[in-house]
């Protein structure tokens, strides 16, 4: 079979760059490896050419030999003659470790042992002065320990673990296939490098047990729904003297039946009588503060969570009226937000005769003002016009 273009093979242009053609390798040697296409001579073939292509482009002085001179100025220092035979193996080992390792676009389980333990998530609720103002809370968490009768080792007391015969206490094996040199966990370790002759009974080797155990989290003042917090070493117990994980804590703040969050702002709605609304009238409406009003939170509103707004006269249903700092504190520090007042004006449903009679009556006055009122001004447009 003639021999193809290297760059052909690879399936790259002429000015291809390292990373492509480092991309395009690991693509062909995959597709065309011995041990995917078991039994096919021409996928071994293709295998071979790839590599001997990728040799001779990832060489800076033989593709520029190559791209000059074509095969016929690698005869004599071809890829394939002797000497380079360690360059072969060099390129491939790297390329497939790289690959095989945890990282690679296949997914295979990587052979290192792990940095640390899990990480753990858990939910907590918080009131909305809890969130507000922040506060300490012990969170429970159930999750796997670290076993106290051996310490996390996995022995019997007076034990100690023995090093791997299988890998020698490496916690991997290798196993060489063709050019390509293969590395997995040890089996019969499990990637720890140490077997445990006498287990601990109580965790039966594992050196973790399944038990409750309580975190103390500092939530900060601001804190609001979705956002969470990361609690350094709680998470799960790593093998051995690993570090453990973190443990990262969910927030949900309850809904108050008195305010609507919106960020650092909060929205109250408070109730107007028609007369208050028409005259002006000083009304209580709640708030939020940093002193606990009631048991449950939630109960009626108290002198201390209570603020006195005035509203004019001829206040109209929908009216908004904005409270500087009296919203929710910001995270950073820097002040708070605002708490909005939406006035909702009452208008009465159940009439006696006389309040009937009476409202009857203030009609009545109102239509003879606003008629006063519109001939005044017809009275001032006509003079402005003369």
């Amino acid at each position: 079979m003639s021999k193809r273009c290297y760059y052909e093979v690879l399936g790259v242009s002429k000015d291809a760059s390292a990373d492509e053609l480092r991309r395009a390798y690991k693509k062909e040697a995959l597709k065309h490896h011995p041990d995917r296409n078991q039994g096919n001579p021409r996928a071994e073939a293709l295998f071979k050419e790839v590599n001997e292509a990728y040799q001779v482009l990832s060489d800076e002085q033989k593709r520029r030999i190559y791209d000059q001179f074509g095969f016929a100025g690698l005869e004599g220092g071809g890829p394939a003659s002797p000497g380079d035979m360690g360059d072969v193996f060099s390129h491939m080992q790297d390329l497939f470790t790289e690959m095989f390792s945890g990282g690679g676009p296949f997914g295979f389980g990587g052979n290192r042992q792990p940095r640390r333990g899990g990480d753990l998530r858990v939910q907590q609720r918080l009131t909305l002065r809890e969130a507000a103002f922040g506060c300490k809370r012990e969170v429970v968490v159930h999750a796997p320990s670290r076993c106290d009768d051996c310490g996390g080792s996995g022995g019997a007391a007076g034990s100690k673990p023995e090093t791997c015969s299988g890998c020698r206490g490496t916690g991997q094996v290798s196993t060489a296939r063709g050019f390509v040199m293969f590395t997995a966990p040890c089996a019969r370790c499990q990637g720890r490098g140490q077997v445990i002759r006498n287990v601990c009974k109580t965790c039966k080797g594992e050196g973790m047990v399944a038990k409750p155990r309580k975190v103390t989290v500092n939530f900060p003042a601001g804190i609001d729904s979705g956002q969470r917090l990361r609690v350094q070493g709680q998470g799960m117990p790593g093998p051995g003297n690993v570090p453990a994980g973190d443990l990262y804590v969910e927030i949900d703040v309850e809904d108050d039946p008195r305010f609507e969050r919106d960020g650092t702002d909060l929205v109250t709605r408070v109730n107007v009588g028609f007369v208050e609304a028409a005259l002006g009238a000083d009304v209580m409406v709640p708030s939020i503060g940093p002193e606990t009003d009631s048991a449950d939170d939630t109960g009626p509103a108290s002198a201390k969570s209570t603020l006195t707004v005035t509203i004019p006269a001829g206040t109209q249903s929908g009216a908004v009226f904005t409270l500087k700092g009296q919203g929710i504190p910001r995270l950073d520090g820097r002040g708070r937000g605002c708490l909005i007042v939406v006035v909702q004006v009452q208008v009465p449903t159940a009439l006696t005769a006389r309040a009937r009679e009476l409202l009857e009556l203030l009609d009545e006055e109102l239509r003879v003002g606003a008629d006063a009122d519109a001939e005044g001004v017809s009275r001032r447009r006509v003079a402005a016009s003369k």
